[in-house]
């Protein structure tokens, strides 16, 4: 299978490409590269690269390809408030234009990744697919955008697939801090405190950042009757958690740390458990093999292996909303967040030697 792989380089697509590529896929990647220095590790080769903005694709670069992997987006709620009207544009009007692209060259299958942030604040019951929306951000808005104009474009012969991926976790080369058991660990290795920046009552389920890409390969290679047109929740029941439990399994995996709460911490209106129950039965190769525990003993490894310090995580570093005000502060991004100066390539082409 040929699959393109929006975002390739970014905090999913880094750890994406070369498990497709593993697995068999003919990978090809394209990314803006906005966060080439934000590197944790060093990153493994996973198939032709394309340096190139979304927004410059056109029919003829999609054409051959049997499904499009959609990661590509400003992806965390900073960098959504950043400029609204910039992420509404590149997270919603930029997919939709990609996907109908995708659709005039001939693509089958156009796999987003969407968000369970979505449904905002539901409460306490675990809700499913059929819950109504209820985003609170920018962001969770985008997403929700998507899936209302991408569900307008399938017919007989496209078929779009939302998977709505709880709050990511792992290790990656381009490693994202502002997620919470990634930031708690940081936190505990650090500096020896697992620090609850909230009241520790929200509730979020979370998701290993390979078990999403497992639910890629699961919806990429089931029946189109089983994916066609489909939202599907990605992760495991057992897995939602409130952050104040998440923080008790950090205390228990990082020696000699204690749990800390910030001053002024409130409850977070985003809050909400989730029913996982569909893609474990419509999708039944979607085998996700992590939990919270695992992660965190990996996150803490790595951390150990790399060495963190509280500056790396919190600071212009790794924070993706700082690194943007950097880039464009200097004249490197324009406001749109497109490049004014050339980037240095890591590998691949510059899409205009695409044919």
């Amino acid at each position: 299978m040929r699959v393109l792989v929006t975002g390739d380089t970014g905090y999913i697509g880094s750890v994406m490409a070369p498990m497709l590529a593993r697995d068999g896929f003919e990978v090809v990647g394209v990314d803006a590269d906005l966060f080439e220095a934000c590197i944790f590790e060093p990153p493994e080769a996973g198939g032709q690269h394309i340096h190139a903005n979304i927004l410059d694709l056109q029919a003829r670069h999609l054409e051959g390809f049997d499904a499009v992997f959609h990661l590509a987006a400003l992806s965390n709620d900073p960098l959504g408030d950043l400029n609204p009207t910039v992420t509404y544009e590149f997270n919603h009007a930029a997919t939709v234009r990609l996907a109908t692209l995708a659709k005039q060259a001939g693509v089958k299958r156009f796999i987003f990744s969407s968000s369970c942030s979505l449904y905002g604040a539901s409460g306490d019951e675990a809700v499913t697919e059929e819950a109504p929306f209820a985003p609170l951000t920018p962001y969770a808005r985008s997403k929700a955008m998507v899936e209302w104009s991408l569900s307008a474009l399938a017919d007989a012969h496209f078929s779009p697939v939302f998977l709505r991926n709880a709050t990511a976790y792992g290790v990656s080369p381009r490693l994202r801090f502002d997620l919470v058991l990634n930031n708690l660990v940081a936190w505990a290795v650090a500096k020896g405190t697992v620090l609850i920046k909230s009241d520790g009552t929200p509730w979020r389920p979370i998701v290993h950042i390979e078990d999403i890409i497992r639910a890629f390969i699961a919806a990429a290679r089931a029946p189109r009757e089983c994916v066609h047109n489909q939202a599907f929740n990605i992760g495991r029941d057992a897995e939602n958690y409130q952050v104040r439990e998440l923080a008790e399994i950090v205390r228990q995996v990082v020696p000699g740390c204690v749990i800390d709460y910030a001053p002024g911490g409130e409850p977070d209106k985003r809050s909400y458990r989730v029913s996982f129950e569909k893609a474990r039965t419509q999708l039944p190769e979607f085998q996700p093999q992590w939990t919270a525990r695992k992660g965190a003993e990996q996150l803490y490894e790595a951390y150990r292996r790399v060495g963190i310090s509280v500056e790396d995580f919190e600071g212009p570093r790794f924070r993706r909303i700082s690194t943007l005000r950097r880039l464009m502060a200097e004249g490197s991004l324009d406001t749109g967040l497109r490049w004014v100066t050339p980037v240095p390539l890591r590998a691949g082409a510059d899409l205009a030697a695409v044919p």
